[in-house]
């Protein structure tokens, strides 16, 4: 109907969202090459007003894809698509960081009510029990009953998802996740959980060619404005996988609590001990680059990083 001969090459693209994954692999099984790209990298016009339908969408879209072709990959940014086994593996570490989520959303709740008839209570384990020893009025004590049997829930479910973690830790075998979670956890100052969730978000399936792309992958790439009137930073991109960099950003804190005597940790030490605290946190930026591409470079090639401990065993968090 398009007049396309029968061996014509079809290209499609589309902008990542809500749908994931799953249209590009119906085109890919109906032999249609699909590309996924960044909806950022789309050109839009600088105008305080600009006209915005369906239509010219496409048509924008539609050019910049020829240009990709024609070999302008600066055109398009076409995001890497993980296997059906691979996007898989990560849901249970965002599970579990949505679950956490609800569990202080409910004890922040009943801490709050609580607090409407002057009580100021640690919440232990079994909050059902101590809110129904409570002289409270009727339907506020119904209330947070109702809002503690939904904690428990969540906290069970997350007891759920740390048990099925901690089997596949313990019985690695032929398990790449895992293997690779217990490979990275043997540096001094990375526990499993942090381990985890950096190998199914980022290592166990992203291919880098180089320093740049690791850093660029989880958002942690330079920004500089230079014009003729001068030189800033404007710091990180803060773009790709916000979870690893969360990760990572804690473990760079770690890092130059375990591994003092390492060459990360004597640069930043070096170059930020000196510094106030918000210069210190723009170094802690720094270091995390610096880590994340010392942790690609000892897992993919075994190099371990400079002046860094190893553990005798790993503890199974």
């Amino acid at each position: 109907t398009l007049g396309i001969a029968q061996a014509g090459k079809v290209i499609s693209c589309h902008e990542a969202g809500r749908d994931g994954f799953s249209v590009h692999r119906a085109l890919e099984k109906q032999g249609i090459c699909s590309l996924v790209v960044d909806s950022s990298s789309i050109e839009v016009d600088r105008r305080k007003r600009r006209v915005k339908t369906d239509r010219l969408d496409a048509k924008k879209l539609v050019r910049q894809l020829v240009r990709y072709c024609q070999g302008d990959t600066d055109a398009l940014r076409v995001v890497r698509v993980p296997t059906v086994e691979q996007e898989d593996e990560r849901r249970p570490g965002r599970e579990r960081e949505r679950l956490q989520k609800e569990c202080f959303g409910h004890i922040s709740r009943i801490s709050s009510l609580l607090a409407t008839q002057g009580i100021k209570k640690k919440l232990k384990r079994n909050v059902v029990g101590e809110l129904r020893k409570m002289e409270l009025p009727p339907r506020l004590k119904q209330e947070l009953l109702r809002e503690a049997q939904r904690l428990e829930l969540a906290q069970q479910q997350l007891a759920e998802l740390d048990e099925e973690r901690r089997q596949r830790l313990r019985n690695p075998e032929q398990d790449t996740q895992a293997l690779k979670t217990l490979e990275l956890a043997t540096l001094c100052g990375v526990g499993t959980i942090s381990a985890w969730l950096l190998v199914a978000e980022v290592f166990g399936w992203r291919r880098f060619n180089n320093r740049r792309e690791v850093g660029s992958s989880v958002g942690l790439a330079p920004t500089p404005f230079i014009t003729e009137d001068g030189h800033r930073e404007q710091g990180i991109s803060k773009s790709g996988n916000k979870r690893p960099r969360r990760v990572i950003n804690e473990l760079a804190w770690l890092w130059l609590r375990y591994q003092p005597d390492s060459a990360l940790s004597l640069w930043f030490n070096q170059r930020w001990s000196a510094a106030g605290g918000r210069a210190r946190k723009v170094g802690i930026t720094a270091l995390s680059r610096r880590l994340m591409i010392a942790l690609w470079q000892y897992l993919e090639n075994g190099v371990v990083p400079d002046g860094a401990n190893l553990k005798k065993a790993v503890r199974i968090d």
